[in-house]
């Protein structure tokens, strides 16, 4: 996974490129090996970053009642 700041809305397109060539054949066994690790990689980011941004979220709604 590239080490610049990513945000959600990168990951998930990344995680849909990287799909998107094993549905196609497009990788040998090396890049699928590296591809399926990136993509594990991108989707608990995204675990990571939803999880957080709920937190957030019901904090602010809780602070409005």
């Amino acid at each position: 996974m590239n080490k610049k700041k990513l945000n959600y809305t990168e990951a998930i397109e990344r995680v849909e490129e990287i799909l998107s060539k094993i549905e196609r054949d497009e990788l040998d066994v090396d890049q699928l090996a590296e591809n399926v690790k990136e993509a594990s990689q991108l989707i608990s980011f995204c675990k990571e970053k939803l999880y957080k941004t709920e937190e957030e979220v019901e904090k602010i709604l809780k602070t409005m009642e």
